[in-house]
């Protein structure tokens, strides 16, 4: 039997006769000298393999020779194998999932463009109803102040203003009727072209009241006078909208009808609806300009 002192130390056990009862035979020898019987011997043979074996009772292997390197070697290997299989199928799946997904250079310009052009789609489908909302509530809007007009004053000139009756002329005319009033003074630069261009703008305009009033007659400051004409007051149910105080600073020295029609449609206080003709007065100088133009041509 191997013992656990022949492991530890190593000792050569190939060939080994193992006998436990050697100690007692030569005991016994001893105590037989009086011509007693010789006890047997019970020596075995225990083979290398069984001492070596796997399943021996001690449960300890171990190989430190050439064989155990060259077990341990394979082994490494098969797992080095066993690892590179499984990198293997994991770029394959990586690689099949990216080529699922990847698009090429063509395909991301076919995707572009349909994205273009469905944008514009909807950019068009919403133009187009916005232009229709914008139709249908310009028309509706005529509608109303065409019906409004119906009961409102016509004037067709221009109406000139004392200090006496300026506030009943403005407190006491129709709730629906815009006022537009031009302070003047003859000196200033500007008030006799604004006088022709109310006189042209009242006969075009005849729902809308255009008036003139001196500044000296109402008696306004001297620097007002000076410094503020011309100057026009937007008026409607009693109640000042808004003023233009030296509106050459805006428009110029040199302005036409056309140019104050502008000013006044931009700032709400003129529609088209007032309008008695087809045309504004801005059309119109468009189509005599024009006209002039074929003629000298």
């Amino acid at each position: 039997m191997v013992t656990l002192d022949d492991r530890l130390l190593g000792e050569k056990l190939q060939n080994y006769c193992s006998s436990s009862e050697d100690e007692g035979d030569r005991d016994g020898n001893d105590s037989d000298d009086g011509g007693g019987k010789r006890g047997k011997s019970t020596s075995k043979f225990i083979p290398e393999t069984e001492l070596n074996a796997p399943g021996s009772s001690s449960g300890f292997t171990e190989n430190t020779g050439p064989k155990g390197v060259i077990g341990d070697w394979r082994r490494f290997k098969q797992l080095e194998n066993e690892k590179r299989d499984e990198q293997d199928k994991e770029k394959k799946a990586l690689i099949k999932k990216l080529t699922m997904s990847c698009r090429s250079y063509l395909d991301d310009e076919e995707a572009k463009k349909q994205e273009q052009e469905a944008q514009e789609k909807v950019e068009d489908e919403f133009f187009d109803a916005e232009d229709e909302f914008f139709k249908e509530y310009r028309a509706k809007l005529m509608h109303q102040m065409q019906q409004r007009l119906l009961n409102t004053p016509r004037f067709g000139k221009q109406v000139d203003l004392t200090r006496e009756n300026f506030t009943n002329s403005i407190d006491d005319e129709n709730k629906n009727v815009t006022i537009i009033v031009h302070v003047f003074e003859q000196s200033a630069v500007g008030c006799k072209v604004m006088n022709n261009c109310f006189q042209c703008l009242a006969e075009q305009y005849p729902y809308v009241k255009f008036c003139r009033i001196q500044a000296s007659e109402a008696q306004l400051s001297h620097n007002f006078v000076k410094n503020g004409c011309p100057a026009l007051l937007v008026y409607r149910g009693g109640e000042l909208l808004s003023s233009f105080i030296s509106i050459t600073n805006k428009l110029g020295d040199d302005f036409v009808a056309s140019d104050v029609e502008s000013l006044l449609q931009e700032s709400g206080y003129l529609s088209a609806a007032e309008c008695d003709k087809n045309t504004t007065v801005r059309d119109s100088q468009i189509q005599k300009s024009n006209q002039s133009d074929t003629d000298e041509d």
